[in-house]
């Protein structure tokens, strides 16, 4: 989900996000569905995986959401009709009708407000409901912000990242404050080696946050990060593997 003022090169990020895809197949094949459910994508990027969940509930609802309006864009060209998608800060969700299950992934890490964003959430689902996530966790692209550190770009000195990768044990009691049930959260190592290194850092990586660059600087910083990471170039990716129930 975007969380800057600048949004994301949608169509970019479609063609660059191959290992996002991968880890949707695996989250969704966590969540059992008989197929009339009502079902919340609580991030759908450019609808990949929303098309996937699409397919499991035949005699269901689904809503898409993102944070971006430009993924939001994507989604509705891939989909049409056959979803209602929209764009919305999740920590700022609201519903008038409750859903039975929630899918969301490679999305919470760009969320801030954990404590809040599963409040909201908790709040969309009917008693019973389930909640299916995945999302960077607890040590995820630790080289990546390495090299950045390593590059000492003023803009990105002493920079944190946008990221919020927490450990099970915070997501665990987090999600019991929200009022969460059957928690189970455990870290998952994916390490991703991009045919196309820039433009995967570019896009699915730095994504938004490249604003804080002039536009005729931001191709030579991708490179000077690159260029501290060993050949070949790898992301080593950390999920964070949400399974709760309301």
């Amino acid at each position: 989900m975007s969380t800057g003022p600048v949004d994301w090169d949608a169509r970019t990020y479609a063609r660059a996000s191959s290992p996002q895809l991968a880890w949707g197949e695996e989250v969704l094949d966590r969540l059992e569905l008989r197929g009339d459910e009502r079902v919340l994508d609580a991030g759908c990027g450019t609808g990949r995986v929303t098309e996937e969940l699409l397919a499991r509930v035949p005699n269901g609802t689904l809503i898409a959401v993102d944070g971006s309006q430009a993924m939001v864009d994507q989604t509705r060209e891939r989909l049409g009709d056959r979803v209602e998608a929209f764009a919305v800060d999740l920590v700022e969700l609201e519903v008038t009708q409750p859903f039975d299950a929630i899918l969301s992934t490679a999305t919470f890490h760009w969320i801030k407000d954990h404590e809040g964003l599963f409040a909201r959430l908790h709040s969309a689902l009917r008693p019973g409901g389930k909640l299916v996530a995945q999302c960077g966790g607890a040590g995820n692209i630790a080289n990546v912000q390495a090299a950045i550190d390593a590059v000492g770009h003023p803009a990105f000195r002493d920079w944190a990242g946008p990221w919020n990768f927490a450990t099970p044990e915070q997501t665990t009691a987090r999600l019991a404050a929200a009022g969460f049930v059957d928690i189970w959260t455990w870290l998952q190592p994916w390490p991703v080696d991009p045919p196309n290194p820039r433009e995967y850092f570019e896009t699915v990586i730095l994504g938004t946050h490249l604003e804080r660059l002039p536009p005729e600087d931001r191709g030579a910083f991708v490179e000077d990060v690159l260029a501290q990471l060993d050949e070949p170039v790898r992301a080593n990716y950390v999920r964070l593997n949400i399974l709760a129930r309301t």
